[in-house]
């Protein structure tokens, strides 16, 4: 069981996190502008969006590998102009020369795109309009869960438990480092959002470019 359903989850799990896409940008903004807690809001995200995709895949694995391709297009499309809305808002605010909270973590943070709620929100569609959500599960993922499920729920939980455990860890550990990298020093801070802001804006333009290609 470990060998062959643990160990691949986790290593499946450390390929995932540490391969730079947009929730890993999200998360390092969130923890840069908010601090690393509001940014465990998006680390956890999935455990919201994943169960009824996971299910879906368990259940209807052939059938969605026949629709993927049409639905991929779409949800290219749709995740990448949200991406584009959330570097839009991260720009205006920094812009407006806002002092982030992960640099003044006694001052509470106002800004409305960083309350909790939102936060959460913004973790959820993201992954939600992510392909690679759909595209890992529908040809990675899914068939090794199934094929531990065929075994035992023991084997499928080792799976699971390895490939969430590594990927939420990594991507809380990366929020905490960067959200202390940028309490050294304000203009440290505010230079690091903008490298996490143009990333999210490549990551939609991509999945806009991909979409009209088709």
């Amino acid at each position: 069981m470990i060998t062959d359903f643990l160990l691949p989850g986790m290593s499946i799990g450390l390929n995932a996190v540490t391969i730079p896409g947009p929730m890993t940008a999200y998360v390092i903004n969130v923890a840069l502008r908010a601090g690393w807690r509001r940014a465990l809001l998006v680390v956890f995200s999935p455990l919201i969006t994943d169960p009824p995709i996971i299910l879906l895949v368990v259940l209807l694995l052939n059938q969605l590998q026949a629709i993927l391709p049409g639905a991929v297009r779409v949800i290219q499309l749709l995740g990448g102009l949200l991406l584009l809305w959330i570097a839009f808002n991260a720009w205006k605010q920094y812009r407006a020369g806002v002092t982030f909270g992960a640099a003044n973590p006694d001052k509470p943070v106002s800004d409305d795109d960083l309350r909790p709620r939102r936060v959460l929100a913004m973790g959820i569609l993201m992954n939600l309009l992510s392909p690679g959500l759909y595209i890992f599960w529908t040809t990675v993922n899914g068939p090794l869960l199934i094929r531990a499920l065929s075994i035992s729920w023991l084997h499928a939980a080792a799976f699971l438990i390895g490939f969430y455990g590594v990927f939420m860890s990594g991507l809380a550990i990366i929020g905490f480092v960067f959200a202390r990298a940028g309490s050294i020093n304000p203009r440290v801070s505010r230079w690091l959002t903008l490298g996490t802001i143009a990333l999210i804006v490549f990551f939609g333009a991509r999945f806009i470019v991909l979409a009209a290609l088709g």
